[in-house]
């Protein structure tokens, strides 16, 4: 499934690495910033992650809740929030469920080998909602900058 800016956000249930439930109606009213990463402790998503955390604070001032998703477990998330220093939750979506929803679990090729992983993107949704950008070539270095252009 392809989603495209202006459709509705697909509503989610996934567990953050409490194990406490995580909705996306829970952000009703608040804009939300959901990057998808293919694994935790891996050079461009420590890469991702921490240019959001070292502007944690100019994405919290332009009104922005943070999530990340990937397919790593509750406990990966744990390791990774600690080792690194994470502010905001991470989405344990072990079964898939939020990547098929938003189309980013696919197939890719490296080194000529084709195989299922995460299309590393990010989806900006409104206050209502809505898709209002999609981010497909995330540079992890300067994210944040992406976001907030």
């Amino acid at each position: 499934m392809k989603l495209n800016i202006g459709d509705k956000a697909p509503e989610f249930e996934v567990n953050n690495q409490h194990g406490e439930l995580v909705k996306l109606s829970d952000f009703n009213g608040k804009k939300v910033v959901l990057y998808f990463y293919p694994k935790d402790q891996t050079p461009g998503c420590i890469a991702e992650s921490c240019n959001l955390r070292d502007n944690y604070d100019a994405l919290l001032k332009a009104g922005y809740v943070v999530l990340g998703i990937s397919k790593d477990s509750e406990k990966s998330h744990q390791n990774f929030i600690k080792k690194q220093n994470l502010p905001f939750p991470l989405l344990a979506d072990t079964e898939l469920i939020v990547h098929n929803l938003y189309g980013t679990w696919a197939q890719k090729k490296l080194y000529g080998r084709e195989y299922m992983g995460t299309l590393r993107t990010t989806f900006i949704i409104d206050e209502n909602g809505v898709i209002e950008d999609i981010i497909e070539k995330v540079k992890t270095k300067d994210h944040t900058a992406q976001i907030l252009k």
